[in-house]
């Protein structure tokens, strides 16, 4: 796989300029990289154009916050970890309504729209933008003035790499209670018989409160004949634990949660806390843009589902969990705010009628001699959900990248034909709005990639 020629990591924003002013003069393929948390490694990596440049924004990594205006203006580089702290720095009852790992960077993460745990409060990151800096395809610097709304537009949900490079985002701030509840309650196939539970989830995760947030995450434990699958519910609720037990005796009883499982904590400790991290991790660790957990090889997919599903695809479901070494999927709740914006606001068009979003993935250790093995796996349980998720089209993240949906070539007129398809699953009717916009700010496809808008003909 063709790797970058050189790695060129600026410090000032007439650098990015210069760099795009050198890349057209040399004839060199430009990728960039703000965090590093493209599914596909797209920015590491070219299957279409070689030799290439990588710009790595990691050193422009600015954070100023302005809480009299409730705005913050955030550069490229830095981390959703390193925005929520310095937010809590100035302020213990602002936020941010994006990411829920803290390693991701804010400049890719946002141009695919950025979901967190607050979106049922709030919407995305994306929905909360007010401004932007961008480096155009002829090497401008431009705002959210000089651009015009329509590349504002497309900037927020339109997946990075295809309109420009983004320099920084200005963000609105939201409000958060001072005290917050987390809580993670675990269950194994024997504890929830004839999957009650997960049942009920699937009926009222959406119509909860908005201020409360509970995703699934499915696992397998034990090994041998001893495997089993286990779903643990992971919760944030903008209020204290007194509140929360009655909202989930009167909806959600079933879950049996008790005053035990709830704990109260600040916003910015619940970022760890749903981040993966340890119990009494300091926040400082937010600031390190590091994961906590391993780096190892996976493949990921989505899905979108609309209806509950029913019992008898819920044991499927299971039966493949099973068969896999390290497998994980994840529900992620809708509803609440997000059924309220329209599904063309910003490119990202999943909004109403999402019951949740499921992700899937499969992991293997750099040992495994039979990667495909894993893949061939996550295509199966992906074929097999098909009558249980969205249709016409199957709806998928986009930042949640697959190149299992199709991919450009070099060829303009097969490129349009086939983006068609994986552009209706990520963009759903936004997709033909996108590439008119591209042709408008780049007809020579300068910011392209396997999965870049590509512009009309």
């Amino acid at each position: 796989m063709p790797k970058p020629g050189f790695i060129f990591s600026p410090i000032h924003e007439s650098h990015v300029q210069a760099s795009i002013i050198c890349s057209k003069k040399l004839r060199m393929h430009l990728r960039v990289r703000s965090g590093g948390h493209d599914y596909e490694g797209l920015s590491y990596v070219s299957q279409i154009d070689k030799p290439f440049i990588l710009m790595d924004l990691s050193k422009m990594r600015q954070v100023d916050i302005n809480i009299q205006d409730n705005s913050a203006w955030v550069q490229s580089g830095a981390t959703v970890g390193e925005l929520y702290y310095r937010i809590a720095e100035k302020s213990k009852v602002h936020g941010f309504p994006a990411g829920l790992c803290s390693s991701l960077g804010i400049g890719g993460h946002i141009t695919g729209g950025a979901y967190g745990s607050m979106m049922r409060k709030y919407g995305l990151g994306a929905d909360n933008v007010l401004d932007a800096k961008i480096v155009d395809a002829n090497g401008k610097l431009l705002d959210r003035a000089a651009m015009g709304e329509d590349t504002f537009w497309a900037i927020r949900g339109g997946a990075g790499g295809s309109f420009g490079i983004i320099l920084a985002w200005k963000i609105k701030l939201v409000p958060v209670p001072q005290t917050v509840t987390v809580f993670t309650v675990t269950k194994t196939l024997h504890q929830d018989v004839g999957n009650k539970i997960i049942s009920k989830w699937q009926r009222v995760a959406d119509k909860l409160v908005e201020e409360l947030f509970i995703r699934v995450l499915f696992n397998v434990a034990g090994n041998g004949g001893n495997k089993t699958v286990t779903t643990s519910y992971n919760a944030l609720f903008l209020g204290g634990k007194g509140t929360l037990m009655k909202v989930m005796k009167k909806s959600f009883p079933e879950l049996g949660l008790t005053l035990k499982d709830c704990i109260e904590m600040s916003w910015l400790e619940s970022i760890s806390y749903i981040s993966g991290f340890p119990s009494h991790t300091p926040t400082s660790v937010l600031l390190q843009g590091k994961s906590p957990f391993p780096k190892i090889s996976f493949k990921a997919k989505s899905d979108f589902v609309k209806t509950p599903i029913p019992e008898s695809g819920l044991q499927g479901i299971f039966k493949k969990l099973l068969k896999e070494d390290i497998p994980l999927m994840i529900w992620n709740p809708y509803g609440g705010m997000m059924a309220k914006i329209p599904e063309s606001q910003i490119p990202f068009p999943h909004r109403k009628g999402v019951l949740f979003k499921v992700q899937y993935v499969t992991s293997w250790l750099d040992s495994d001699k039979r990667p495909s093995r894993h893949i061939n796996w996550i295509r199966d349980l992906y074929n097999y959900m098909t009558p249980y998720v969205s249709s016409n089209p199957r709806e998928a993240y986009v930042n949640y990248r697959d190149l299992d949906l199709g991919k450009n070539t070099k060829d303009v007129k097969t490129c349009i034909k086939q983006s068609q398809v994986w552009g209706a699953n990520y963009f759903k009717n936004n997709f033909n709005r996108l590439m008119k916009i591209k042709s408008k700010v780049d007809p020579e496809n300068f910011f392209r990639h396997e999965q870049s808008i590509p512009p009309m003909m």
